[in-house]
């Protein structure tokens, strides 16, 4: 680990939180970003991570995205934390500045590790599975919801790959953050977070609400545990083992009709602050688009491949459409929207 250069690619208020943590705890880290706003403030007054416990503040290097071109060095370990729709462009930047060993470790949402193998290669590429809330509105600003008591990552490499044994590296770095789990199967194990995240960034996003009040919400508890059961099937249809998460045992999820509540209510108990809202609300805010054809969309689209029905993901993944096309807002009302087109997609099967 001594003398080691690391990058955060992608530090918005994830990134940031972890790269914050890293420099806290003396690794030589570099954060790159592209918001010019948030890189300028960072430089001018420091980082700030606001945490219900406490507070951090730090003063880490830090680059514009079109800086990285200026680089004479390259980095031992990159984690990427940005959007799984940027993530072959990503790596694509970086890739001439990740040393010939390196690693650059996927830290997102979705089915992104394969779309990273082959930009730099499986034997630098590490799956990574993230479990952290917060929010970044203001310019060198994070208010981080779950702390590192309260953060969970798991990481594998890909089958046959060299990174496999090496996992070790990018755990070390991300304990910084909160508890690491090292998975045999990164990509069943990334399929399990899309369970979790089927059932609820996009269904809660769509709603406008945080995501304590959206579950409050009458019906939505019971929309939601559908849309993580779809994404549930779909996943045994292409192969992948039911395997815990967010800290769970294997004896947590041995009923299979209950693996999709045991997700939900885990993730709810022990890693949702009130207020929090997904990251999908957050992008919707800020006029963005959001990684719904990651979260649902993939799920409704290899549902199809493999034959397996996914009317909820359907109808949320229609819903989330017209919210980005600016044709409705983010309202309790859409849930009747998305009942309504459940309920006629299975009429017409």
């Amino acid at each position: 680990m001594s003398g080691q250069r690391v990058a955060v690619l992608g530090s918005g208020a994830n990134g940031s939180s972890i790269g914050a943590d890293l420099h806290a705890g003396g690794v030589d880290v570099t954060l790159i970003e592209q918001w010019p706003a948030h890189v300028e403030a960072i430089r001018q007054h420091g980082l700030s991570i606001r945490m219900p416990e406490r507070e951090l503040h730090v003063t880490p290097r830090v680059m514009h995205l079109c800086e990285v071109a200026t680089l004479r060095h390259r980095f031992d370990i990159v984690l990427m934390l940005v959007k799984a729709y940027d993530s072959r462009w990503a790596a694509e930047l970086i890739r001439p500045y990740l040393a010939d060993d390196g690693l650059l470790a996927a830290v997102q949402n979705g089915m992104s590790t394969r779309d990273v193998a082959e930009i730099v290669g499986a034997d630098r590429t590490m799956g990574t599975v993230i479990e952290i809330s917060s929010t970044l509105y203001d310019p060198g600003i994070v208010d981080r919801h779950s702390g590192p008591d309260r953060s969970w990552f798991a990481v594998g490499g890909l089958p046959g790959s060299a990174a496999r044994g090496r996992e070790e590296q990018v755990a070390a770095l991300l304990r910084h953050s909160g508890s690491v789990a090292i998975v045999e199967d990164i990509e069943a194990t990334k399929w399990m977070k899309l369970v979790s995240n089927a059932t609820v960034l996009v269904p809660t996003a769509s709603l406008g609400l945080p995501m304590l009040d959206a579950l409050g919400v009458p019906g939505m508890r019971e929309l939601m545990l559908r849309s993580g059961q779809e994404a549930l099937d779909v996943g045994a249809a292409l192969g992948h083992p039911v395997l815990p998460i967010f800290g769970l045992r294997e004896s947590d999820l041995a009923t299979p009709e209950t693996v999709v509540e045991t997700l939900l209510d885990t993730l709810y108990d022990g890693f949702v602050r009130p207020g929090a809202t997904t990251t999908v609300l957050q992008d919707w805010t800020k006029g963005r688009h959001s990684e719904v054809d990651d979260l649902n969309g993939t799920v409704a689209r290899e549902g199809r491949r493999v034959g397996v029905p996914t009317p909820v993901n359907d109808a949320v993944v229609t819903i989330a459409h017209r919210i980005e096309r600016g044709e409705l807002s983010p309202d309790p009302a859409n849930l009747g929207r998305i009942l309504d087109a459940v309920t006629s997609s299975v009429a017409s099967d």
